[in-house]
């Protein structure tokens, strides 16, 4: 059985460490999508919610889920307003502020392996609001260059253009007079 809740659930630590595996739906109301909206400069956002599994992991916990939403974007291209459906997966894991577990950068060299697992976060406070890592996902799975399905850029018919120098390259043709 799942819980339903308003946007913005969040949860404390000792509500994570004693609750186990918990079912949780998230659905954004209007208010809750035109900020989204607005935040990640959508034209609408008729849809945002997200079905979230939260189970202790270490002495924090991890998010696994699906983010679903449906947005209105312009095209780059035409900039004509188009709808693009999002259905993203979502898995976090987040340990608590001081954490033992959570990943030290001891030296200034940094190795990045892209195939890695991300490592977990490490939370700021005593609570972890879900929404935010909702609203991340959807952040990350916008196309930056959003292209309506269909629409082919034309590029505009150069004019020759008239060099400052091309008076100078005339004159560059002709014999030198002595």
């Amino acid at each position: 059985m799942s819980e339903a809740w308003p946007w913005g659930r969040a949860l404390t630590w000792p509500e994570v460490a004693h609750a186990g595996e918990r079912r949780l739906s998230l659905i954004a109301g209007p208010e809750e999508r035109a900020a989204v909206a607005r935040a990640l400069d959508l034209v609408d956002l008729t849809c945002l919610q997200a079905n979230l599994v939260v189970r202790p992991w270490l002495d924090g916990l991890e998010i696994e889920g699906r983010v679903d939403a449906r947005a209105t974007r312009i095209c780059g291209v035409s900039l004509d307003p188009f709808e693009v459906d999002i259905d993203e997966p979502l898995r976090i894991r987040v340990l608590p502020p001081g954490s033992p577990n959570a990943p030290r950068a001891d030296s200034h060299e940094i190795t990045v392996d892209l195939d890695a697992e991300d490592p977990p976060d490490e939370a700021d406070g005593d609570v972890v609001d879900l929404g935010a890592y909702v609203v991340e996902t959807l952040a990350l799975a916008l196309d930056p260059f959003p292209r309506k399905p269909g629409a082919v850029f034309e590029a505009p018919e150069e004019k020759p253009s008239i060099s400052p120098f091309a008076a100078l390259a005339r004159l560059s043709d002709r014999p030198l007079s002595e």
